[in-house]
């Protein structure tokens, strides 16, 4: 399947203050009463304001979120893994037209996608990373210029819950954003789905390794035949021809066109998220080598992959909170380093830890391994079975310490990863 032919290029609006959208008292109410609540909270050591600024501001005024995104160019990224990281590379390349406003801190619920606004009330552009289960209602309200679809797999069953269901709610609102271009990952069957409900789809081929949730066709229920050049279903669904397609380090267009990445992030997942944040990039004005230029520069996201030390260990942190992010994150681990893995089981994890089974963990044999986080006992059945020698400690920075002098890979999932980056100041 070709896609259409591209839209015009979209270029970012100039600055609109609160004022100037004529925003009505009671927005305008939630906005002050939201960026003072948000300011307490971090005078108080309490948070980042990236949550309870939005909270205040929905309570006083459900509309808001539509009102602060009128007269400027939104783009929602969202998708199972990558969000974070996807989202703070489109910031960094659309900062080249003028202030980003963006929820860089991981609050990708409603209340810190209107946090985030209510932040930079006058930034002509907004990039939000946004959870998949509102992805629906807070794309329906927004309107977006682009939305970012990166991948989709199972993750947290216990709150999101099947993989198709939210497949069939990204094709909805597809279908219902005519004006929206829809960037999407082709060789995800269950984004292509989604996606070719669009109007606007823009396909990249970013790669995709993890296929166990796409064994059977979203659209029948046959199976979906995989190959090295792409994957097809007997129904006719099959792989889109891509305008942007990632090889190893180098991005090309149809064109003809190639960029190399050469990235200082690791890894085929990280080349992946930069490829759709090119692409996305250049549909909104910014030249491709201007973008990847931007992306150069970044070293880490959200303290992921940075090294602290601890106890004379210098611990590198990596976070993985699902069997697709682990897939992605094994290889970039030295074979000769000590791993402490970290589960924990908060509402913002799940509370369901049947995701462990499917996790290569015998790649980590013959190496030291320690089990910690709230589901420690679960790691460390699973390590049994795989025959990792291994042993338990429930405090990861205690695991950490446990481990020979020298380095040391922590991979955490996500209340886990956030209290290990606060525990080595690195709030």
């Amino acid at each position: 399947m070709a896609s259409p032919s591209p839209p015009a290029v979209l270029e970012a609006r100039t600055p609109v203050s609160p004022a100037r959208r004529r925003l009505p008292p009671r927005t305008r109410l939630a906005v002050a009463a939201a960026r003072c609540a948000a300011a307490v909270s971090r005078r108080l050591g309490l948070g980042s304001g990236g949550v309870i600024g939005g909270r205040i501001a929905l309570r006083l005024d459900p509309g808001v979120l539509p009102r602060l995104t009128r007269d400027r160019t939104v783009v929602l990224v969202t998708g199972t893994n990558g969000k974070t990281t996807t989202a703070l590379m489109l910031s960094r390349i659309l900062q080249t037209l003028g202030e980003v406003a963006g929820n860089g801190d991981g609050a990708n619920m409603p209340d810190g996608v209107v946090a985030a606004l209510v932040a930079r009330p006058e930034a002509p552009v907004a990039v939000l990373e946004v959870d998949e289960t509102y992805l629906p209602g807070v794309a329906a309200q927004i309107r977006p210029t682009c939305l970012v679809l990166l991948n989709l797999s199972r993750d947290q069953l216990d709150r999101v819950g099947e993989v198709r269901t939210i497949e069939r709610e990204f094709r909805a609102i597809a279908a219902a954003l005519p004006d929206t271009t829809v960037v999407a990952n082709c060789d995800d069957p269950l984004v292509t789905s989604a996606a070719l409900a669009s109007a606007r789809p823009l396909w990249v081929s970013a790669g995709q390794r993890w296929h166990a949730d796409a064994l059977a066709c979203a659209r029948c229920g046959q199976a979906v035949l995989h190959t090295p050049d792409g994957w097809c279903c007997g129904c006719g669904l099959t792989r889109p021809d891509p305008l942007w397609t990632l090889q190893d380090d180098t991005l090309a267009t149809a064109g003809g066109t190639a960029l190399t990445l050469e990235l200082r992030l690791p890894g085929r997942a990280n080349a992946a998220n930069a490829a759709v944040a090119v692409a996305t990039a250049e549909r909104l004005g910014v030249s491709p080598h201007v973008a990847v230029a931007q992306l150069r520069a970044i070293a880490d996201v959200a303290g992921r992959y940075r090294r602290a030390d601890h106890d004379g260990r210098a611990v590198r942190v990596l976070l993985a909170k699902n069997p697709a992010g682990w897939r992605e994150t094994l290889p970039l681990l030295d074979p000769r380093t000590p791993v402490a893995i970290a589960v924990n089981s908060g509402e913002a994890d799940g509370r369901d830890t049947s995701w462990l089974w499917d996790v290569p963990f015998e790649q980590l044999r013959g190496r030291p391994v320690v089990a910690a986080g709230e589901r420690a006992t679960d790691v460390a059945v699973r390590l049994t079975y795989a025959e990792v020698r291994h042993t338990l400690c429930r405090r990861p920075l205690a695991a950490v310490a446990a481990l020979p002098p020298g380095p040391v890979e922590l991979v955490a999932n996500y209340t886990a990863f956030r209290d290990a980056r606060q525990q080595l100041g690195d709030a």
